[in-house]
């Protein structure tokens, strides 16, 4: 197909026309969701730092709102007990360059029927995996502190990893709270509580923030594709684009 415009004509050949009108709302689109990410971390990045600076200590309660990025890293205390007869152990999880375990134990909030799950640090996985570590725990009234945060993800998460082994302690790959609430038999928060380092009945306890791309490197990688649109246009304008005393 061949556009004349006075002294120039466009030829559109179709395999190029093609690729080309394929591949530019692609890389726009790559673009967009760059700039989107980008608006994402950066809300992200402020709750994180509200979180962290904030002096405010939640109660915990059922009427709490379960909204874990809002609440992520807040500090929180709740009343009640732990329930020690049902914890788990998350699996491959690495302190100091060793392998080991955090212990996740139930903690029912006093009155109620539902229970968060407080992560009461990091124990060394034994030489032999069938012995698991000891997680002796008072059955009694406690008051547990410390700051509120999604649980540890992993990498590539393998089908069935969610799904704890039977008997108590029960180890697990990867926490989903509905998964473990359907085994526990009653109701999970979907977050869990780090356990305060000066709380007693916990292990090794260092916490730390989760490490996220910046905006700025969403911002730079959405200016890459726009530029690589910008010059596919450029060269298909070029290769297209003829005069016609040539």
């Amino acid at each position: 197909m061949i556009i004349n415009i006075g002294r120039y004509s466009i030829t559109l050949i179709k395999a190029p026309t093609l690729t080309y009108c394929c591949l530019l709302p692609l890389l726009l689109a790559l673009g967009i969701w760059q700039l989107g990410r980008s608006e994402e971390k950066k809300v992200f990045l402020e709750q994180q730092a509200q979180g962290l600076a904030s002096a405010e200590i939640i109660q915990l309660s059922t009427a709490i709102k379960e909204d874990v990025i809002g609440l992520r890293y807040k500090k929180v205390q709740a009343t009640g007990h732990y329930d020690h007869a049902h914890q788990f152990l998350l699996d491959n999880q690495i302190s100091a360059g060793k392998v080991g375990y955090f212990v996740i134990t139930p903690f029912f909030l006093q009155g109620e029927t539902k229970a968060v799950l407080v992560n009461r640090g990091w124990v060394p996985l034994n030489k032999d995996r069938t012995i698991l570590p000891d997680l002796q725990i008072k059955d009694e009234q406690a008051v547990v502190r410390g700051r509120i945060n999604s649980f540890p993800g992993v990498g590539i998460k393998l089908a069935g990893a969610e799904i704890p082994t039977d008997g108590w302690p029960s180890v697990v790959q990867v926490i989903d709270s509905q998964v473990l609430a359907n085994k526990l038999t009653y109701s999970l928060f979907p977050f869990q509580i780090e356990l305060d380092k000066d709380l007693p009945e916990g292990f090794e306890r260092e916490w730390k923030t989760t490490t996220i791309m910046l905006p700025e490197q969403h911002t730079a990688y959405a200016i890459q594709w726009f530029a690589l649109a910008f010059t596919l246009t450029i060269l298909f304008i070029w290769y297209s684009f003829k005069r016609n005393d040539d």
